[in-house]
């Protein structure tokens, strides 16, 4: 992240913008510092290249909890998705074949290419749905990507696996985006909001900080209400959702006027919601 980049974020706290004060590494990207905003404010702490834009007391116990479980495995998460998915769900209900459903939610082929565009993973974990993102995008776009993070585990498996060259990162909380209103031309969330102390609250973080129109996509576990599941289905279900006693597509949640595109399950296991704001 470049000192122009995080001239776009926002205090959490107040919306003011900040600026960044401190040191560069040899790229010119931020290395250790604050941001501050102008005159008196919050200021924030830059260690090792990444913002850490959240205060540890507005840190809910729930976002505790999964931030220590994250922080733990981010080695094994990518190969567990990878093969617990299928094992779990049924063969044919891949990982390929979840992210592709809500990539195509996206509608990242339709972005505008005469100006420059943001798109922000709320959650972006290990980076795995980057290289689907890239590959969906217009051909001549200027899009920067950002991914925001509670867990340092989890961004720094992300920064060693060389999936983050062109990505602005931050540590940040989901119920406290610090962005302005309306800045991004996508927002999505995958795997972490059933999780989350208030739901409610990220959601309307994710459609404050989307441009009016915009698709918004968020992916998470629901036991397909559609289909009938064995024994060993409902048990599984039960085990990856230990944290959750109503794991459910947030519908009920979603800010007032939102509008529903698709509330869809692209495997036994998983919804993917998309809606829009208006402006």
């Amino acid at each position: 992240m470049t000192p122009a980049d995080a001239a776009h974020l926002r205090c959490p706290q107040t919306g003011a913008p900040l600026r960044f004060d401190g040191t560069l590494d040899a790229r010119g990207h931020l290395a250790t510092g604050h941001l501050r905003p102008p005159g008196a404010g919050p200021t924030w702490r830059v260690l090792d290249g990444l913002p850490r834009l959240y205060r540890e007391a507005q840190v809910a116990r729930a976002d505790r909890f999964m931030r220590r479980f994250y922080d733990g495995l981010p080695r094994a998460h990518d190969p567990a998705v990878k093969v617990l998915l299928p094992l779990l769900q049924g063969f044919s209900e891949t990982e390929d074949r979840l992210r592709d459903a809500y990539i195509a939610r996206l509608d990242l082929g339709s972005l505008p290419t005469d100006r420059p565009v943001h798109i922000l993973e709320v959650g972006v974990g290990t980076g795995a749905n980057l290289p689907r993102v890239r590959a969906a995008l217009p051909p001549g776009a200027d899009v920067r990507l950002w991914g925001l993070d509670l867990s340092a585990g989890m961004i720094g498996r992300l920064r060693a696996s060389g999936r983050a060259t062109d990505v602005r990162l931050l540590i940040g909380d989901a119920h406290h985006l610090p962005f302005a209103p309306q800045h991004f031309d996508r927002v999505f969330h995958v795997g972490g909001i059933n999780g989350f102390g208030d739901a409610r609250r990220a959601l309307a973080e994710m459609a404050r900080v989307a441009r009016p129109g915009t698709p918004i996509v968020v992916c998470d576990e629901q036991l397909d209400p559609s289909r009938d599941h064995s024994w060993f289905h409902r048990l599984a279900f039960q085990a990856v959702t230990f944290y959750d006693d109503d794991p459910r597509a947030p519908t009920h949640l979603l800010p007032p006027g939102a509008r529903v595109i698709a509330d869809e399950q692209p495997t036994r296991f998983f919804y993917s919601l998309t809606w829009t704001q208006p402006g």
